[in-house]
């Protein structure tokens, strides 16, 4: 908790599910239906848009900090893992990974990557396995991005190392 007793301050990099790595620019009281509400106003660069979130209901949301290092040492190392692919339904496993992108959490969104990932010498993908992937590899090099304070392009070769190895292995 920060000083002001709220769980985020100006300037911090926070990941929200459904949309990733933002920052909270401003902490602004609104007016609605006549009451007053508290909320972060946060930024997300990639999508060009701007979130408003209750402060009172921000952890409830899924609202939370930066991964913290282990856990981006757990991700790296899911990353590494072999694929996990279960025989059902394309359409079925599609919600799967969309929901465990949307979730927010680091690792599953590692699985995801890990799941879909193709080495040049494996067969394509579909468009949909593809768009999921690199809807994963992106959220996955955001947060990465953020926490090495490095840019995103950086971040996406750190992951490519990792998923590399894991074909040569």
């Amino acid at each position: 908790m920060s000083k002001s007793g709220h769980d985020f301050s100006v300037g911090d990099h926070v990941v929200y599910p459904a949309h990733g790595v933002g920052q909270v620019q401003g902490i602004e009281v609104q007016e609605v239906a006549g009451l007053k509400l508290e909320v972060y106003v946060i930024t997300f660069d990639h999508e060009k848009m701007t979130l408003r979130v209750p402060t009172a209901k921000a952890r409830a949301s899924g609202l939370r900090a930066l991964a913290e290092t282990n856990v981006v040492t757990q991700a790296l190392t899911t990353l590494k893992g072999r694929a996990r692919v279960k025989r059902t339904m394309w359409s079925r496993r599609a919600q799967e990974y969309e929901a465990k992108i949307n979730s927010g959490d680091l690792i599953s969104i590692a699985e995801v990557v890990r799941d879909l990932h193709r080495a040049e010498n494996q067969p394509e993908q579909s468009y949909s396995e593809r768009q999921l992937y690199e809807s994963a590899l992106d959220r996955m090099a955001r947060e990465v991005a953020a926490i090495e304070r490095i840019d995103r392009d950086a971040a996406i070769g750190i992951l490519n190392k990792s998923l590399i190895k894991a074909v040569a292995a």
